[in-house]
């Protein structure tokens, strides 16, 4: 039974954060040297395509969020932009071509151009 709770929590939240994801992350937030803050995921109306992801570090709490422990981070997403998010994975890349945050997400049908937004 509580495998199957387990397993519903991870269907209604939705998102993962990969292990080097969540090493940035951490990294950065030793930096800032605060232990109150947490990672806010966000899918907000904008860009070419029609929606953008925003990724910020937050330590303000709204009603209906939802929030998934990796390790020592905290990924928090509002219960507007859950329903977008789900299944999607954040990853961290840092090549000679590409550093940043990406977010993988089965949900999205389609980018623009300079994937900044999808639909």
């Amino acid at each position: 039974m509580t495998t199957e709770t387990s397993q519903s929590i991870d269907l209604t939240t939705g998102i993962a954060l990969t292990e080097a994801a969540a090493s940035k992350v951490s990294a950065l937030l030793a930096q800032e040297g605060r232990d109150d803050l947490y990672l806010r995921v966000a899918v907000q109306p904008g860009g070419c395509s029609g929606l953008r992801y925003q990724l910020y570090f937050d330590d303000r709490s709204q009603e209906g969020d939802i929030t998934r422990s990796f390790g020592d981070v905290k990924v928090v997403v509002d219960k507007m932009s859950d329903p977008y998010l789900m299944g999607a994975k954040v990853d961290f890349v840092d090549t000679i071509e590409k550093q940043g945050f990406t977010i993988d997400n089965p949900n999205a049908q389609g980018s623009c151009a300079c994937g900044d937004s999808f639909n």
